[in-house]
């Protein structure tokens, strides 16, 4: 076939699409699109509606108010995909708060005059749907996914022939917003079990839930892990802190033992695509450095104090 003329809608497919080896294909990106570093000279489609900057609480209170609305969290730069005539056009249909809408991005396509892209949706929940969309968005494009996913496997298979023989699997709290709180949720828990924890909240292929001060206290983690959704290792530091103006977090167990771990959640925990391997392999350092160094530590993840 034909090069395809791809605009990636959404980091995650922009790291898929990478990952197989099509980068000089991709004509057009989201705002939010920053990996490989390549792309992000490539012309911008979409724009929030909202304010980015601020607190957690700031950007919840945006965020909420426009889908109360009933109004969408993100546009669709139309003039920009009419100039850029894709012939691929790659969204999600997982979160309306993480990116353009399925809809959105349809009734864009709509208005086209000039091409009449392909449309793909991902809505992964879990990591072998992520490695399903990686064989979707492959055949879609006319090459081979086999190899990639193969060797992402391998890195996985790696980690967890270590860790399924641990006797002592730290209790851990993965904090995905700071105010109001949450929890992770999707492929989060099922990260932790391979790097050898257990997830305290969170189901496995579930979306993130909402989570009371009190429950965290109750809990007890061993571990607690900040990985807020876009936000990166300085920015999550500073919403953190918020946390501890709380009377009862110096009584916590992982803060009196100093296990207690900020991360970019931007870079690798939020998006379902290749780097969520990196993930594995940063919550698998933090929970057993005596068996795991990858050299994520300072770029991918610190100690929170």
């Amino acid at each position: 076939m034909n090069q395809p003329r791809i605009v990636s809608l959404i980091p995650s497919a922009t790291e898929i699409v990478a990952l197989l080896g099509l980068t000089d294909a991709i004509v057009g990106r989201s705002h939010e699109c920053d990996y490989p570093p390549e792309i992000q000279n490539l012309p911008v489609c979409t724009q929030p509606k909202f304010n980015p900057e601020g607190t957690s609480s700031e950007i919840h209170n945006r965020v909420t108010e426009l889908l109360q609305n009933a109004l969408s969290v993100y546009k669709v730069e139309i003039d920009t995909l009419e100039k850029l005539q894709p012939t691929h056009i790659i969204t999600q249909a997982q979160c309306e708060v993480c990116a353009c809408s399925l809809t959105e991005v349809e009734q864009a396509v709509s208005t086209l005059v000039n091409s009449k892209p392909e449309i793909i949706s991902l809505q992964p929940n879990l990591l072998a749907e992520i490695w399903t969309d990686i064989q979707r968005v492959a055949d879609a494009l006319g090459v081979n996914g086999k190899s990639a996913i193969d060797l992402l496997q391998s890195r996985i298979d790696a980690i967890t022939s270590k860790t399924k023989t641990l006797t002592v699997k730290p209790k851990v709290a993965c904090i995905e917003w700071i105010e109001p709180l949450m929890a992770a949720g999707n492929w989060i828990p099922e990260l932790v079990a391979m790097a050898g924890g257990n997830s305290l909240f969170g189901i496995v292929g579930e979306h993130s839930p909402w989570l009371k001060w009190e429950s965290l206290v109750e809990a007890n983690p061993d571990v607690i892990i900040f990985m807020p959704c876009g936000f990166d290792l300085s920015r999550t530091h500073s919403e953190a802190m918020q946390i501890t103006n709380n009377p009862e977090w110096p009584n916590l167990p992982a803060v009196k033992t100093g296990k207690v771990y900020i991360t970019d959640g931007n870079s690798y925990f939020n998006r379902p695509g290749p780097r969520l391997v990196d993930s594995l392999e940063i919550l698998a350092e933090i929970l057993h450095p005596e068996i795991f160094d990858f050299g994520h530590r300072g770029k991918g993840w610190q100690l929170f104090l």
